[in-house]
């Protein structure tokens, strides 16, 4: 691959399930690869299997202070990434809405809503910058649907949607923000909603297989899309 061809690529989440399976398939292409995780040891094993010029480090993306310091870093030494990937995510334990506990859904809240605003807030000015760059926010189905007792999980992934959707409308030409629903796959997180059923699904290797590209050809003309994994 050319030094020209080569994208740097932000990844929130990236110790686990389709962060980590992202992370490998774009570093096999010879893509950058900058991932952050809330686990210090899989962040460690991700420094193992992906070494220089990629970059992980222990994360929470709720803590805006550590996003900015964790982006500027990056900024300094990479750029402005091509790709960000908004994917980190919390899921509630299975239950109504009035019997989930507020400290659940304020994790909720702050994860999958704050945290992809924290990111957004310290990449995305040097993104528009450099006048190119996709920001491809994780959705899900539940994010266009719902379901009986994830409606922690629904508020906030219809949150990502129209999110993504009023920030493409606030957008340069040149830069897009994408709302990207993965599909359903056998991931822990779906193993706490549906247990061992989850794994009739893909695994996340396998359908990072399809993603990784997918992703890869996401542009300008995505703007302001909600666009499904194939």
């Amino acid at each position: 691959m050319s030094e020209s061809d080569r994208r740097i690529i932000v990844v929130t989440g990236a110790t686990r399930g389709l962060g980590r399976a992202m992370a490998a398939g774009f570093a096999a292409r010879g893509h950058t690869v900058l991932g952050c995780g809330r686990s210090a040891d899989l962040v460690e094993g991700l420094r193992q299997a992906h070494g220089a010029p990629h970059d992980f480090v222990a994360l929470d993306v709720a803590d805006d202070d550590a996003v900015r310091d964790w982006a500027a870093g990056l900024l300094d030494r990479h750029g402005a990434p091509d790709l960000l990937l908004n994917n980190a995510a919390l899921m509630n334990m299975p239950a109504p809405l009035w019997e989930v506990p507020p400290v659940e859904i304020d994790a909720l809240l702050a994860v999958n809503l704050g945290g992809t605003i924290n990111l957004i807030r310290h990449f995305l000015p040097a993104m528009i910058a450099a006048g190119r760059g996709v920001v491809a926010n994780f959705s899900s189905g539940w994010g266009r649907v719902t379901a009986p007792e994830v409606a922690p999980y629904c508020m906030t992934k219809w949150g990502v949607e129209g999110l993504t959707q009023a920030l493409a409308s606030e957008l340069p030409r040149g830069v897009a923000a994408v709302a990207v629903n993965p599909g359903i796959i056998a991931t822990d997180m779906l193993r706490r909603c549906w247990g061992s059923a989850a794994d009739a699904h893909d695994a996340p290797e396998r359908w990072a297989r399809s993603a990784v590209p997918f992703l890869l050809g996401l542009g300008p003309d995505d703007n302001g899309r909600s666009r499904d994994v194939p």
